[in-house]
């Protein structure tokens, strides 16, 4: 096997989650060299791909369809926040979370949207109809939190939104 396509499995191997444009700027290739190795990993299962939400993501394949899709959502900065806050606290209204992560409430219904559509976050309602979010499984969501941290520019990107969310608060 090439050196080329080594480093590429060992960054997903190290990254799981990590999407096609980070991969080509974390390891200065091409894209179309990064595409040419992926495609012979995927076809040697070294390596599994997801289309999520406009990217495509990668893992090592012992990684299965929920994990996948938690490590997609959890490379954002807010989506972490959102689920820190309910691994600390067990379940919360969507406005104790929005309030304390930081964001507004259409920012953190979004982010509730996909992290429910990958069956993550489950949304509970009392008998008078109010809103709980709770996290599905809590103990594999937090051990799949430990092994992400999102990239510079996700952070760039959520940072933004927080900061035009506070702006139009204001």
């Amino acid at each position: 096997m090439s050196a080329t396509r080594n480093r590429i499995a060992t960054h997903v191997r190290h990254n799981p989650g990590v999407h096609f444009n980070e991969l080509v700027r974390t390891l200065d290739l091409a894209p179309g060299q990064v595409q040419y190795h992926l495609r012979r990993l995927g076809r040697d299962e070294r390596v599994a791909e997801t289309h999520l939400y406009g990217k495509t993501h990668y893992y090592p394949s012992t990684f299965g369809e929920w994990e996948r899709g938690v490590l997609a959502l959890v490379r954002r900065e807010t989506a972490r926040d959102v689920l820190g806050v309910l691994l600390e606290r067990g379940e919360a209204t969507p406005r104790d979370v929005a309030d304390e992560v930081g964001i507004a409430r259409s920012t953190l219904s979004w982010h509730t949207k996909r992290l429910e559509e990958q069956s993550v976050v489950e949304k509970r309602y009392d008998s008078r109809g109010r809103v709980t979010l709770a996290l599905a499984k809590p103990e594999a969501t937090a051990h799949l939190l430990a092994s992400v941290s999102p990239s510079l520019p996700e952070r760039f990107v959520d940072r933004f939104t927080r900061l035009v969310d506070g702006l139009l608060e204001q």
